[in-house]
């Protein structure tokens, strides 16, 4: 849960640190918006992804399920900057599964928070197999990174493409090259 006074105080004193005045008509209600904007941001450190992963749905086949370009965005812990891209999952199943706008909410779970992208792809992967007890699962991000773009480096449209293979993924190249097939790639 996050502490509105603090952030309020922080950003306060962050205007005052780049020269602004927090009291100036632009300003003065910037702190209270940031408090707020901040519970919707980092709101995935306090869910948990089984909740969404728990009901799960009888299937008699074992054969690969995948969500495609589900958006997301993200705040790197390193530069507190946005990444945003599309993850790409799949997985399959041992017996059930799940709604597939569960998959999607368990990116949002672990997007919302301070990250890097590649602990992000690996989270999702690892919740799957936890949660669901599938064959296997594989997670793929591709984003973009604002701290690569507008700061440092300064070289926007690049793209950072991380995948994360459980259970079967790992074992059966086949798969993993079916995969990225059923993704056009």
């Amino acid at each position: 849960m996050t502490d509105q006074e603090k952030i309020r105080q922080a950003v306060r004193l962050f205007l005052e640190g780049i020269g602004e005045d927090p009291e100036r008509e632009g300003l003065k209600d910037t702190p209270e918006r940031i408090a707020r904007m901040c519970s919707e941001l980092f709101g995935g450190m306090d869910e948990d992804a089984g909740v969404h992963l728990a009901r799960t749905f009888s299937a008699d086949k074992s054969e690969m399920v995948l969500e495609k370009d589900i958006t997301f965005y993200s705040m790197c812990e390193h530069h507190a900057l946005p990444f945003y891209g599309k993850a790409h999952i799949a997985y399959i199943p041992d017996g059930k599964v799940v709604g597939l706008s569960k998959l999607a909410r368990t990116v949002e779970v672990f997007a919302r928070r301070l990250q890097i992208q590649e602990q992000l792809t690996g989270q999702i992967a690892d919740a799957l197999m936890e949660y669901m007890q599938p064959k296997g699962a594989i997670v793929m991000l591709e984003a973009e990174h604002m701290c690569m773009t507008m700061r440092g480096i300064k070289k926007p449209g690049s793209r950072t493409v991380t995948v994360a293979r459980r259970g079967l993924f790992e074992e059966d190249p086949a798969l993993e090259e079916r995969f990225f097939r059923m993704l056009g790639r």
